[in-house]
């Protein structure tokens, strides 16, 4: 075989997802090497989740590749460069060509090209891949080539932009087989009791938030047919006979219409496996929560980022708080856990707006809740507002767009306490809430959120 799609994602290094050991199979790579194989390309994935580097590179050592494509993101760009410079440094690789693409590559060209990388795939990677690929190997013109770039004389060329696949009827189902699907399965097992698997139902998003990327799949809606996903769910259910599913959609009930063809066919076809999905509110009412928990779905999270109506607007996110918090609690009526993200340290965010956060996630009690620190990834609109306020940047190679900073409202150490405070306080409202409530948890919790209240007004 002379191409290995690969990434650099190693669980072993990641210090958060060690507590949680949740990983989840690189679907991305997977559609890719499907794409190639229905095309009669043959094709290597080498997956790195739960293995090193240097297992890495001894594997494609041994497999002499022509090509190897790569996919980068936010998260994995250190470890990327690192296997890039290897793979063009040292001659017992073969000298490779490098093919690179992901959701980081779009607005970094130059920087990515620099490293060494040959070739960056811009957009959907599968028919770009496939004909970049033959060009390599037949040595043809690969200025005809779209949605593509490369160095000529020095200068970043980019072709043509890729037309987007109009229908998804296109794609075949990822490569699930070319990975070891057992390792996520048991990892799963081993640490929480059943197993998940993610699907892909559709992509691009047509909705505007400032702080989300849409490098890869644009602002756009295009969706598989809901026979077809359900093929999928079956064979993934003989094959693999997962606990649950993840749709990793970015609004998974944005079509109605969709959602009901999908319960039909679930209904038809005999399928039934415990689901989770994400959404908006303004796309859900009673007719499709009843749906979605007759065909197995358990957990929905439903997207917020902040409880004050201003830095919502701000974000442009184009819903009220309002209604994000009656659709949760009407979520949690019909017995479907909850879920949703908060994010704080957004420009314009003043501690009246952490208190509103705080009371909304108190009033609509989801059942999960996550937070995290703003920050700008770059070819967002986001970016863009605050490029002219960045007051940390660090070298591009070694660092991530997590650590950009940028002058805020308040000192980072707000954000810090802010976001402990939110943690101990909504916690200590759902403690209360319960029929029997810890004690020792409540004096905990309130004793934490009291002291880290104080710490960030002490830190405006």
């Amino acid at each position: 075989m002379s191409i290995v799609l690969t990434h650099s994602y190693f669980l072993n290094e990641d210090d958060k997802e060690q507590k949680i050991m949740k990983p989840y199979a690189p679907l991305g790579l997977l559609y890719v090497s499907g794409y190639l194989n229905e095309q009669g390309i043959k094709n290597d994935v080498y997956d790195s989740t739960f293995y090193s580097s240097n297992e890495q590179l001894k594997f494609i050592e041994e497999k002499q590749p022509k090509v190897v494509a790569i996919y980068t993101n936010l998260m994995t760009k250190v470890n990327v460069i690192k296997l890039v410079k290897a793979l063009k440094t040292e001659a017992k690789y073969g000298f490779p060509k490098l093919i690179l693409g992901g959701p980081d590559v779009t607005y970094n060209l130059e920087n990515y090209l620099n490293t060494g990388i040959d070739f960056i795939v811009i957009g959907e990677g599968e028919q770009t891949t496939l004909e970049l690929y033959n060009a390599i190997i037949n040595n043809t013109n690969f200025s005809t080539i779209s949605g593509i770039a490369y160095l000529q004389n020095n200068a970043v060329f980019k072709t043509a932009p890729r037309v987007k696949m109009k229908s998804l009827l296109e794609l075949p189902i990822p490569n699930r087989e070319a990975i070891a699907i057992d390792k996520y399965l048991d990892t799963w097992k081993t640490h929480h009791g059943k197993s998940s698997m993610t699907v892909s139902t559709q992509r691009g998003c047509p909705y505007t938030c400032k702080w989300c990327s849409t490098a890869v799949y644009g602002q756009s809606y295009r969706r598989r047919p809901a026979k077809q996903v359900v093929q999928e769910l079956k064979l993934i259910q003989t094959k693999y006979n997962p606990d649950s599913i993840w749709f990793v959609d970015d609004v998974f009930t944005v079509s109605h219409k969709w959602i009901k063809e999908f319960y039909q066919e679930m209904i038809l076809q005999n399928i039934s496996i415990p689901f989770e999905c994400i959404t908006r509110a303004e796309r859900l009412n009673n007719e499709i929560l009843e749906l979605l928990k007759k065909i197995g779905c358990y957990r929905i999270w439903i997207g917020a980022e902040s409880g004050s109506q201003k830095i919502i607007d701000a974000m442009d996110r184009r819903v009220d708080v309002n209604v994000v918090k009656k659709a949760i609690q009407n979520t949690n009526k019909l017995g479907i856990e909850t879920g949703t993200f908060i994010m704080v340290g957004y420009p314009g965010e003043t501690l009246n707006d952490i208190k509103a956060t705080t009371t909304y996630l108190k009033e609509a009690n989801p059942t999960h809740f996550t937070i995290t620190k703003a920050y700008p990834i770059k070819g967002t609109a986001l970016y863009t507002e605050i490029e002219q306020k960045i007051t940390i940047k660090p070298d591009w190679e070694t660092s991530t767009d997590r650590d950009i900073d940028f002058t805020r409202t308040y000192k980072t150490k707000f954000y810090d306490y802010a976001i402990k405070y939110i943690v101990n306080e909504v916690n200590y409202s759902k403690e209360k809430l319960k029929t029997k409530p810890n004690l020792k948890a409540l004096f905990k919790l309130k004793t934490k959120a009291f002291a880290a209240f104080n710490i960030m007004k002490l830190s405006q």
